[in-house]
């Protein structure tokens, strides 16, 4: 008798021009999972191959837009293939031919702030929040650092990198990580608002515009990609971190 297939976890609609990739597992709050990296990449590639799509906006169902790495596969598996993959993605969000929106609504924390960072648009809730916690866990926001500090003040980055404190999506407009913080009544219609006048543009110009906007973050990710990657993979397997990751997760159940 055949298992049955894998609940998915990222959901994929086109209206309007707009490609709407939404993220969906509640059980570990959007966390970067192998099977939920390996879905988003699929959405996204599926919208760079639709050209009925001028828009990519990615999203979140629930009270979490993203927690960040899947600490309970990368307390047993390590993170070696998993901090390539969340390169990998970054690289194919700020590379993409079309311009990617996040919405942001809820708690946005550690590895899904690169998502956030890697796109062009991001526009936030006043009262989402935000926290780089690599810090409390003996880890360092490594792979995510080369989008998060391409859109961060340095002063901004290293109050947040290095203190691991939650901020407020008004905050993060402040800091340059989001484009605009607007009253969680309002998040729906402004999102709404900006990718229609982005599906306005024409593809030959939005894909252009887009790659001289992305020149230098494209270039900082392939210069220290690989050595964030293995930064992060080393940390994520050294005693302390796994200490700490276990003690997370145990207080988390």
């Amino acid at each position: 008798m055949s298992e049955p297939a894998p609940v998915e976890l990222v959901h994929y609609a086109v209206a309007d021009q707009v490609a709407t990739i939404t993220l969906d597992s509640p059980h570990n709050r959007n966390a970067l999972s192998r099977q939920l990296v390996t879905e988003l990449f699929e959405g996204i590639e599926r919208a760079a191959a639709d050209d009925e799509v001028k828009v990519v906006l990615i999203t979140s169902e629930g009270r979490v837009f993203c927690s960040g790495a899947d600490l309970s596969e990368a307390s047993t598996g390590g993170m070696d293939e998993g901090a390539r993959r969340i390169v990998e993605l970054q690289r194919l969000i700020a590379t993409l031919d079309k311009p990617v929106v996040t919405r942001l609504y809820g708690a946005v924390r550690a590895g899904g702030i690169g998502i956030v960072a890697a796109s062009d648009i991001a526009v936030a809730a006043e009262d989402a929040t935000f926290a780089l916690t690599e810090v409390k866990l003996g880890l360092a926001a490594a792979i995510i650092s080369l989008t998060v500090h391409h859109r961060m003040s340095p002063r901004a980055a290293a109050l947040t990198t290095l203190g691991g404190e939650v901020f407020s999506g008004a905050e993060a407009a402040s800091y340059g990580l989001v484009t605009r913080a607007v009253p969680a009544d309002d998040l729906d219609a402004q999102v709404a608002a900006v990718c229609a006048s982005l599906a306005t543009g024409a593809a030959q110009g939005l894909r252009e515009s887009k790659r001289i906007l992305n020149r230098e973050l494209v270039a900082r990710i392939d210069a220290h990609g690989a050595e964030m990657a293995e930064l992060s993979a080393r940390l994520f397997a050294s005693d302390e971190a796994r200490t700490a990751m276990t003690e997370f997760l145990s207080r988390k159940r």
